[in-house]
């Protein structure tokens, strides 16, 4: 593809474990982390809605006024909510927002490359790795944050992932690392399916996909919803992918009603953490993209890649109980893409440095 995870943790671990990471001796207050990736959306819409530029260009947009009676508002605080209502309710209120660059505010990834697998190397292992400079389907050869926490004791077989590009498997290493992953085309799979997971495994295929590769991501959303009902698991990654095609495909209104389907998505996981007892108030989310996208000349929105400038942009948001409620951040700083593995695995409980190469725990995410 061209293209954006859920992670959850429970109980104190304690010792070593061999290699590149020990277990912390504090009791996280996170007991589940949902990690969540949104491909290609890109930091403009994010902090300002839609742009004003292209969302009344018929070249990109099939009807300007509908786009516009949706998402349309000369105030670019209203324009965002209209657009990612959840983000800029609940999450401005009660987690964080990161990457606004127009505060100074930078979130930048550390590959040479700017596209997807590897940016999602860099999300999921902590670093980059210049030998992943392609989408080609080959398997990961590096271990990844979800591996390593689903081979610790305690957290054995309570990992899995979610994906709508089909090249998540390879990405996860699936065949070395264990980890079930459900991406691309892929149906759920068990003897003891849910009725709505065979309604599902039905419809699938009935509902033709405008891509070879990526699956809808209503799909690839109540597919992991199922998983997350079933299995409780401490650690769930799910990447949603549309934004990121329908870029490509240069229809901006489709990307837009995307995004919006996908914060639509992200609020009603929320919702069912929240309305969980054994869920409530200790599960944290942690969303992010894998790359940015182009925004000079005016098309350039809808491509990526070290020849496209801002492609290396990126943003990240959190909520949950050891992220302080600190809403859009509107002061100087800089993250990168590759903390976000680490801190997934601190707010697990889990010291992850991948031998020292992962970069550092986001402190505001994981400080209370």
């Amino acid at each position: 593809m061209r293209k954006t995870v859920v992670i959850v943790g429970l109980v104190t671990l304690a010792g070593l474990h061999a290699g590149c990471t020990t277990a912390l001796r504090q009791t996280p207050q996170t007991e589940r982390v949902i990690l969540i990736t949104i491909d290609g959306l890109r930091w403009q819409e994010l902090f300002t809605g839609a742009d004003p530029n292209l969302i009344a260009d018929e070249e990109f947009v099939d009807d300007p006024d509908a786009l516009k009676a949706a998402f349309w508002h000369d105030d670019p605080a209203i324009r965002r909510a209209k657009l990612l209502p959840f983000f800029w309710s609940v999450i401005a209120e009660k987690g964080q927002l990161h990457g606004n660059r127009t505060y100074g505010n930078r979130v930048d990834v550390t590959n040479d490359y700017w596209f997807s697998y590897p940016g999602y190397n860099e999300i999921l292992t902590g670093y980059a790795d210049a030998r992943i400079d392609s989408n080609t389907k080959i398997d990961n050869p590096n271990v990844t944050v979800l591996e390593y926490v689903n081979s610790l004791p305690g957290f054995r077989d309570s990992v899995a992932a979610f994906g709508s590009w089909d090249v998540f498997p390879y990405i996860i290493n699936e065949r070395r690392s264990g980890i079930p992953v459900n991406a691309g085309f892929r149906q759920a799979a068990g003897d003891n399916l849910t009725t709505r997971e065979r309604f599902l495994n039905e419809l699938q295929p009935q509902i033709p996909s405008p891509w070879a590769t990526v699956r809808l991501d209503a799909f690839t959303h109540y597919y992991a919803l199922e998983h997350l009902r079933k299995y409780s698991p401490r650690l769930l990654y799910i990447a949603y992918g549309e934004t990121d095609d329908f870029a490509h495909d240069g229809e901006y209104d489709q990307y837009l009603r995307a995004a919006h389907r996908t914060d639509g998505f992200i609020a009603e996981i929320w919702a069912r953490v929240q309305a969980h007892p054994q869920y409530r108030d200790t599960t944290t989310l942690l969303i992010t993209t894998d790359h940015g996208r182009g925004t000079q000349p005016k098309e350039a929105w809808k491509d990526h890649g070290r020849d496209t400038a801002g492609s290396d942009q990126i943003w990240f948001a959190a909520i949950g109980p050891r992220t302080k409620q600190l809403g859009e951040i509107k002061t100087l700083g800089q993250h990168y893409q590759n903390q976000i593995a680490r801190t997934v695995a601190a707010l697990l409980g889990v010291n992850y440095t991948s031998d020292g190469k992962a970069g550092a725990v986001i402190n505001a995410v994981n400080s209370r």
